[in-house]
């Protein structure tokens, strides 16, 4: 498995990356357009208003890391995607909670998400 860094203006708002052990670089089983064919997760910029997070008040954030983090942000912009589920159109937000919470706090609009579709049951799951 290949690991790599891909570093993109912030001007761009979405792009997806694919890797595929096909000669002609086709991903398995299709063409290979857009997000119906149930392939890996798909790295977006969504709305901060789009992401629902249903367990943001389980605990509090320490503000100490979200003031680290807007810093680096502001420097650097952001390095590591938040995981988003998305279920019927809707997405959901369990993990980069101090990530979002620094984008909220610098007052910027959208949020780099890496996006992976699940059903109702993969919801479920993350709810209990």
């Amino acid at each position: 498995m290949a690991s790599f860094v891909l570093q993109v203006p912030n001007s761009l708002r979405s792009f997806t990356v694919s890797a595929s052990s096909n000669p002609n670089g086709a991903p398995p089983g299709g063409s290979g357009s857009g997000r119906g064919g149930g392939g890996g997760p798909v790295i977006l910029e969504l709305p901060l208003d789009n992401i629902r997070r249903p367990l943001m008040r389980t605990r509090a954030n320490d503000p100490n890391k979200v003031q680290e983090l807007m810093d680096s942000i502001k420097e650097i912009g952001l390095q590591v995607p938040i995981d988003v589920l998305e279920v019927d159109g809707i997405y959901y937000g369990f993990s980069g909670c101090h990530r979002y919470e620094a984008h909220q706090r610098l007052g910027l609009p959208t949020i780099r998400c890496k996006i992976r579709r699940g059903t109702k049951e993969t919801l479920r799951h993350h709810l209990r």
